[in-house]
């Protein structure tokens, strides 16, 4: 199988809550939306941080975003277990990664501490990685899913600021540069944005490679 290389899918919870799901009919497809939504209150949650000072938010957000990990990951392994996969399935496992990717960026843009600038790069960059690897799964090469800034990396690093920003004093919350400050989400932002330049870099090379151009 041409997957995403997910250890946590040999895990008994995963398994278990598998099979679960498949034995009484949930749609691989409605478990892809449901982790769309899910990432959808994770960026309006990171953007209500810079309205209002309430912990709940940064939790709200990281729970978000590792939710649309899980959905991500459980929507294939319910696909195989009950025998549904598709097409179909491919474009609802591929177009609601795009809108999460959008909304939880947008949304760290707009959080306190955040970059709007950044927010947006992170979002075109995320979404333009997936690109090059659609692009070459196209031309006929494998899947290409390296890091260093994979959609579960760009998650993490979300989801440790976020819990980082529930437990701590907004002043923590600052990172000192000379005279001047940035916000922790800013700094993050500024992390995924390199991080997917060099993901996008390795990602065309290893095609290139595939391909034996």
């Amino acid at each position: 199988m041409d997957r995403r290389p997910i250890a946590t899918r040999n895990r008994k919870w995963a398994q278990a809550t598998t099979a679960w799901l498949a034995a009484r009919h949930v749609s691989p497809n409605a478990i892809s939306v449901a982790g769309m939504c899910a990432c959808i209150v994770s960026g309006i949650a990171l953007g209500a941080t810079s309205i209002a000072d309430y912990r709940i938010l940064w939790i709200i957000a990281a729970l978000g975003a590792q939710l649309r990990l899980t959905a991500n990951m459980l929507d294939g392994m319910v696909a195989l277990a009950s025998g549904r996969d598709s097409k179909v399935g491919e474009l609802y496992n591929e177009i609601p990664d795009r809108v999460s990717d959008a909304a939880v960026f947008i949304g760290a843009g707009l959080a306190w501490g955040g970059n709007i600038a950044l927010g947006y790069i992170a979002a075109i960059l995320a979404i333009f990685t997936a690109y090059v690897r659609a692009a070459g799964k196209i031309a006929g090469a494998p899947n290409e899913f390296c890091g260093p800034m994979a959609k579960q990396h760009r998650m993490f690093v979300i989801t440790l600021i976020c819990l980082y920003s529930a437990v701590t004093p907004r002043s923590w919350q600052m990172i000192a540069f000379n005279d001047s400050k940035i916000g922790l989400v800013t700094f993050g932002l500024g992390v995924i944005v390199v991080g997917s330049v060099i993901t996008v870099m390795r990602r065309i090379s290893r095609i290139v490679q595939a391909l034996g151009a």
